[in-house]
């Protein structure tokens, strides 16, 4: 087989050859095979803000992101606020927020909180402050992760481009 190949590969300034070639097939699934040759995986990841001039949050409310910037794998849902892993790896995820103060954020891991941002009641010299956290995170297909505001507390986030949420599969 492999002098086929060598031949095919020589021929080929004689002669084209075409993508239905049975050797060239076979030369695809032999490279994509070899160890070492880099696998080309789909891309994950997404970015989005809120479009609302301002956008008042319930205690325990969900963030909707609703200007979407990208959405590759298409996880991110625009009408709950929640992404959903389309494939199982490593995610790093970046949550801004400019908010006045006493608010308070949560991302969370399906049912678990797994990090926080809060802007203190004691900065009310500060009409807005911009808060950001970012988390590395292994994941599961079908796993979900979502912003969601503290559940004690009411909350404010704004737009502009200043609040928003973003991930990206790292590995």
């Amino acid at each position: 087989m492999m002098t086929s190949l060598k031949n095919l590969v020589i021929d080929n300034s004689r002669s084209t050859v075409t993508f239905n070639s049975t050797m060239l097939r076979k030369l695809f699934a032999l490279s994509a095979n070899r160890p070492g040759m880099m696998k080309q995986e789909k891309s994950v990841g997404f970015s989005v803000n809120v479009k609302a001039k301002e956008l008042k949050l319930g205690a325990g409310q969900t963030v909707i992101y609703d200007e979407v910037l990208t959405n590759e794998g298409n996880g991110y849902d625009d009408r709950t606020g929640v992404f959903t892993c389309p494939l199982a790896g490593t995610y790093i995820f970046v949550i801004d927020a400019l908010s006045p103060p006493a608010t308070w954020l949560n991302l969370y891991l399906n049912k678990t909180m797994v990090a926080s941002l809060h802007v203190s009641a004691g900065h009310k010299s500060n009409t807005y402050l911009q808060i950001s956290r970012t988390v590395v995170l292994t994941l599961k297909k079908g796993d979900h992760v979502k912003v969601v505001n503290n559940v004690s507390y009411t909350g404010t986030v704004y737009h502009g481009g200043y609040s928003g949420f973003s991930g990206a599969k790292l590995s």
